[in-house]
């Protein structure tokens, strides 16, 4: 468990800290330009966590653009100002595709096409019937992980497979341990994030320990360890 946490921290610290202020916050290139992309779009990005957080894992989000629309809409958690009375789910115009403070995104899902509005519209409603959206723990969650992944299991045409440095994607509540996986082609148990065991066709197994993913996928084929994320096919 510690040696790939090392590794991914080494890596994390290699690369030098820039104040948060400072870090990239720019487009990465990655989705269509919606003045010349005309048909719906969904994207869904994870981009290494701000800090020392980055060498344990990502956060996640979801961009949308409608048929014709001239901008795209970002769905995420945000933990700041919650115990504020702030909601968690932040909907709202943005760059889809921007540096998570420094960190250039890898893009999860990119789906297009007429078929997509009907995908946009399940996912603004799996949105507002988020269940924590009073609350944000980093570790095991709920956080912007456990967002994604609820969306997704709700929206399963989705087929999200959620990357294991994706910490707070197995939270599940006490009074519901199973659930489908976040990609809606398995079924996964879990304790509060803390323990569970996930059995997919696009995840393929994965054990879950701490809040610590390790796993391994036939689809592509690849090992999953902790912080460090997929060793193999992307």
């Amino acid at each position: 468990m510690f040696l790939p946490l090392t590794v991914s921290y080494g890596i994390r610290a290699a690369e030098g800290a820039l104040h948060w202020s400072e870090a990239r916050r720019d487009s990465s290139r990655q989705a269509p330009d919606p003045a010349k992309e005309f048909q719906p779009v969904v994207q869904v990005y994870a981009g290494r966590a701000w800090g020392w957080r980055g060498a344990f894992g990502v956060h996640t989000w979801i961009a949308t653009k409608r048929r014709g629309a001239d901008h795209y809409v970002r769905r995420e958690v945000i933990g700041w100002g919650v115990r504020y009375g702030n909601e968690a789910v932040r909907v709202g115009r943005g760059v889809p595709d921007a540096y998570w403070f420094g960190s250039r995104p890898a893009l999860l899902a990119d789906l297009r096409g007429p078929e997509v509005e009907t995908l946009i519209d399940e996912i603004e409603v799996a949105s507002a019937k988020y269940p924590y959206n009073d609350r944000y723990t980093v570790w095991p969650g709920p956080n912007s992980n456990t967002f994604t992944a609820f969306v997704a299991r709700e929206v399963p045409a989705l087929r999200i497979d959620l990357p294991p440095t994706a910490i707070g994607k197995d939270y599940l509540p006490a009074t519901k341990p199973v659930a489908l996986s976040p990609s809606g082609t398995g079924v996964q148990v879990s304790a509060l994030g803390l323990a569970g065991v996930m059995v997919a066709l696009e995840e393929g197994v994965e054990i879950n320990l701490l809040g610590l993913t390790f796993g391994v996928d036939l689809n592509p084929p690849a090992l999953k360890l902790p912080g460090i994320g997929r060793i193999g096919s992307q």
